[in-house]
């Protein structure tokens, strides 16, 4: 989770709460809450870009920062949002997650859907 990746980073520079607060210039008290998972991550891109290169994340890491703050928001990820092979994928994959099983079929067609959306095919 988001909550625990950022408090993590903080932790491993040895920078208390404000410490770190007062370097990227957020307010402490709201912030403890984002790190104890009261509050949900800030959705401002920019906030997140810049607590990213903060604590120099890149590709992939930065990728993954990003993708938990927004599925800790309970959120899809924004540079995946809008993809057509996602919204084909999600109806299959919430059914699977509420329990419904897939036929062969379906499983075949998401699996193959995911494969694109992950080396960037379109369809």
């Amino acid at each position: 989770m988001f909550n625990e990746t950022i408090k993590s980073l903080r932790l491993e520079r040895r920078l208390t709460l404000r410490d770190f607060c007062t370097q990227v210039g957020l307010d402490p008290s709201n912030w403890s809450k984002v790190e104890r998972g009261v509050n949900p991550p800030p959705g401002d891109i920019g906030l997140l870009e810049r607590l990213a290169d903060f604590f120099g994340l890149a590709g992939e890491a930065k990728l993954a920062f990003m993708d938990e703050a927004a599925l800790q928001r309970r959120e899809i990820p924004a540079d995946v949002a809008d993809h057509i092979i996602l919204q084909r994928a999600l109806p299959a994959f919430f059914r699977a997650a509420r329990g419904h099983e897939l036929t062969t079929q379906e499983l075949s067609s998401l699996a193959e859907d995911i494969k694109k959306l992950h080396t960037g095919d379109r369809i």
